[in-house]
C-alpha cells in the first residue's frame, strides 16, 4: 500500500517563485497541470484542512506525488502549462476536445488564380483569407463568390486539361479562363471585387458596383448594367444575413455556457464587422465547473495552443476570470500582437454577446437531447446499477412547497429518445401535515402506482426518487404495500457538501450506497432527471400558491359580490389592513350591516 503523500515536507522546500505543478497519483498518473504566480502559496492551498472546493478535496485525496518546474514569469508559466494540458490531457482539468485547424479561402497566384478551401500549413503562395469557424460557412462564401464574379474554382489540375469550358461556365458560375474566352484584364477585376469581399469590404464593394451600373446603363449597356445590378442584389442579401447594424472590426465572441450533464462554448467569428460564420464547443468538464473556469480554460487553450491560428484584435466574452491579463500577456508574448477581452460591451457588441450565449445554451440542450447522446447516457446508467438490459422508462419524483403551502408532486419521464412530456404528472397533495415530505411522497406515489396496478399508465424499468434514504424507504414501503416489488428503486441525496457532481445514490435500500465521478454519463443523467423533475414541481407549487393567494377569502361570504368586495378593499386600503380590523370596524364600512360585518369577520379569521 503506497504512502500518503507528505505535504508538509514537500512544502518546506517548495519555491516562491512562479511556474507550472503537475499532480501524480500512486501509479504515476498525471492528474492535473496547473500554474501559479507563488508556486509555494499556490500548492498550500490545496493542503489546508477546510474550506476545499469538492473537486478540489477529491483530487489533492488522489495525490502520491507533485513535480514543479520554476519559470521566469507567470507569462511563461501559462504557456508551459497549456503544452502540457495539450500533450498530456489530465482528467482533472477542463479539456478541449475539438482542436483541428480551421479552414481558410486560399487564392491561388497567376494570370488566373482560383478560389478554394484550405486547411493547413500556408505553403503555397497566394493570399489566405480566414479563418472561418466551420467548412459549411466557407462554403457559403465560395458559392456566393462563385455566383456573383464567376473566379474559377477548380482544381489547377482539372484547369490545364481543359479543351472546352465545363459545366460551370454552362450555368455562368465560371467565364472559362481554361480554354481563353475571358480577357485577363476582367477577370482580374472579377478577382479584385471577389478580395473586397472577403476582406469584410462589402459596402465600399456595393457603392463601386453601383457606380459601375449606372455609368453601364447611360452607355446604353443594358446587358451589363443589369449583370451589376445581379451582382449588387446578390450583395445585398449576403449583407442582411451577416451584418450587424453598426458592427466593424475583428472580433471573436465567446460565451460559455454550463448545465448538469456538459458546457458549451460557442464562438462567433466577425471580420471586418461581417460574422463569418459560428461553431461550438463541447469541452469535458465535471458537473461541478464553473462557467468562468470554463471560459478561461478555452481561450488558454484555444488561443495558445495552435500557433498558426489567426488572432482577432477583440474577445467579448460573457463571464469574467482572474486569469485574463495572464492569457493576453502570453498571447503577446507567444503570437507578438495585442489582443483585448472585453465583458460589459453595449450596442451591437451587446447584441452579439447575447447570441453567442443563446447559441450556446440551446446548442448545450441540443446536445443533451440528442437521441444518440441519451441513449449512451442510458446505457451507461444500466451499467452503473447492474441491470441486465437498458432501461426504456425512468421516472423521477419531487415533491415542493414553502413551509407546507401549496404542495405540489412531480413526476417526470425519460427515455432513450429523452424526456416524455406528454406523460409528465403533478399531484396536488391534500390532507397530510404541512412540510410533511414523506407523507406528500407516499400519497404521490400511491396515487400514481395504483392506477398502474389497475392496469392504467406504464411500469418504469427504474424509479429514481429525490432526497435520499428517506424518500426511498418510504417509495420502497409503497412498491411493497401495491406489490410492485421488483421496481428497481434509485434514490439520490446531495451529498455531506450539498453540491452538483457529489450526490450520494443509493440502489434499492439505504444499505446499497455508492457515488459516481463528476464526469459520469450516468450521473449526467441523473442530475438532468432530477432536475426537470425539481423544476417540474416548483413550477406546479408556484401556480398553485398563485392561484391560492389570487382568490380572496372573502369570496366565500354569502352577500359580499364583486362590488361589495371592491368597495371594503378600498374602504380600508387592502385585504391586510381589512384583516386587522374589527367586527364594528368592518361595519362601519359603506353599505356593511352588523351581521354581514360578523360574517365577514368570521370568514376572515376562520383558520
Amino acid at each position: 500500500m503506497s504512502q500518503p503523500f507528505d505535504a508538509s515536507a514537500f512544502l518546506a522546500t517548495c519555491s516562491g517563485r512562479p511556474g507550472v505543478y503537475r499532480m501524480f497519483d500512486g501509479e504515476a498518473r498525471l492528474l492535473y497541470v496547473g500554474k501559479a504566480k507563488n508556486l509555494k502559496k499556490r500548492l498550500a492551498s490545496y493542503f489546508r484542512k477546510t474550506g476545499l472546493a469538492p473537486k478540489t478535496a477529491a483530487l489533492v485525496g488522489r495525490i502520491a506525488q507533485v513535480e514543479t518546474t520554476i519559470t521566469a514569469n507567470e507569462t511563461e508559466a501559462l504557456l508551459l502549462e497549456q503544452t502540457l494540458i495539450k500533450e498530456w490531457r489530465p482528467p482533472y482539468n477542463i479539456l478541449l476536445r475539438d482542436d483541428k485547424s480551421y479552414p481558410y479561402v486560399f487564392l491561388s497566384d497567376g494570370e488566373f488564380p482560383r478560389l478554394g478551401i484550405h486547411r493547413g500549413a500556408k505553403k503555397a503562395k497566394g493570399r489566405y483569407f480566414g479563418p472561418y469557424p466551420s467548412a459549411g460557412a466557407i462554403r457559403e462564401s465560395l458559392s456566393l463568390l462563385q455566383k456573383a464574379f464567376s473566379v474559377r474554382q477548380c482544381e489547377d489540375s482539372y484547369y490545364a486539361n481543359r479543351t472546352r469550358p465545363c459545366l460551370q461556365y454552362q450555368i455562368k458560375r465560371c467565364k472559362g479562363p481554361c480554354v481563353g474566352l475571358v480577357a485577363p484584364e476582367e477577370y482580374a477585376e472579377d478577382v479584385r471585387h471577389s478580395v473586397m469581399f472577403l476582406e469584410g469590404r462589402s459596402q465600399q464593394l456595393g457603392n463601386e458596383l453601383n457606380a459601375e451600373m449606372e455609368k453601364a446603363a447611360m452607355a446604353l449597356n443594358f446587358e451589363k448594367a443589369a449583370e451589376l445590378r445581379d451582382q449588387i442584389a446578390l450583395l445585398r442579401r449576403v449583407q442582411d444575413q451577416q451584418y450587424m447594424e453598426g458592427g466593424s472590426g475583428d472580433v471573436d465572441v465567446v460565451a460559455a455556457f454550463v448545465n448538469p450533464g456538459g458546457a458549451c462554448v460557442h464562438l462567433i467569428s466577425v471580420r471586418g464587422g461581417r460574422v463569418l460564420g459560428s461553431k461550438n464547443f463541447f469541452p469535458q468538464v465535471g458537473i461541478e465547473e464553473e462557467v468562468a473556469e470554463v471560459m478561461a480554460a478555452f481561450l488558454s487553450q484555444y488561443y495558445l495552443g495552435n500557433a498558426e491560428r489567426e488572432l482577432p484584435g477583440e474577445l467579448i466574452v460573457n463571464v469574467v476570470h482572474d486569469d485574463f491579463a495572464a492569457i493576453t500577456e502570453a498571447v503577446q508574448t507567444l503570437r507578438g500582437r495585442e489582443l483585448s477581452i472585453s465583458h460589459r460591451v453595449r450596442g451591437t457588441r451587446a447584441r452579439w454577446q447575447q447570441l453567442a450565449v443563446t447559441n450556446a445554451e440551446q446548442a448545450l440542450n441540443a446536445r443533451l437531447a440528442n437521441r444518440q447522446h441519451m441513449a449512451a447516457r442510458f446505457e451507461a446508467l444500466a451499467q452503473v446499477l447492474g441491470l441486465d438490459e437498458v432501461p426504456q422508462r425512468l421516472e423521477c419524483y419531487d415533491i415542493s412547497h414553502s413551509s407546507g403551502e401549496a404542495t405540489v408532486a412531480s413526476c417526470v419521464v425519460f427515455g432513450p429518445e429523452g424526456p416524455l412530456k406528454s406523460d409528465y404528472r403533478r399531484f396536488n397533495i391534500e390532507g397530510v401535515t404541512a412540510g410533511d415530505d414523506y407523507a406528500a411522497m407516499h400519497q404521490a406515489l400511491m396515487r400514481r402506482y395504483g392506477r398502474i396496478k389497475d392496469g392504467e399508465g406504464k411500469l418504469p424499468d427504474v424509479l429514481l426518487v429525490d432526497g435520499g434514504k428517506g424518500q426511498l424507504n418510504m417509495a420502497r414501503e409503497v412498491m411493497q404495500e401495491l406489490g410492485l416489488t421488483d421496481l428497481t428503486l434509485l434514490g439520490v441525496a446531495k451529498g455531506v457538501t450539498r453540491k452538483a457532481g457529489f450526490e450520494t445514490l443509493y440502489l434499492n435500500d439505504a444499505a446499497h450506497e455508492f457515488t459516481l465521478k463528476g464526469d459520469s454519463s450516468a450521473l449526467h443523467l441523473i442530475q438532468q432527471i432530477r432536475d426537470e423533475a425539481h423544476r417540474f414541481a416548483i413550477t406546479g407549487h408556484r401556480a398553485r400558491r398563485g392561484k391560492a393567494r389570487r382568490t380572496s377569502s372573502l369570496e366565500d361570504v354569502a352577500g359580499v359580490g364583486p362590488k361589495r368586495r371592491r368597495d371594503l378593499l378600498k374602504h380600508f386600503g387592502g385585504l391586510q389592513e381589512l384583516n386587522r380590523a374589527s367586527v364594528d370596524e368592518i361595519a362601519k364600512a359603506p353599505g356593511i350591516s352588523k351581521k354581514l360585518a360578523e360574517s365577514i369577520y368570521a370568514s376572515l379569521h376562520s383558520e
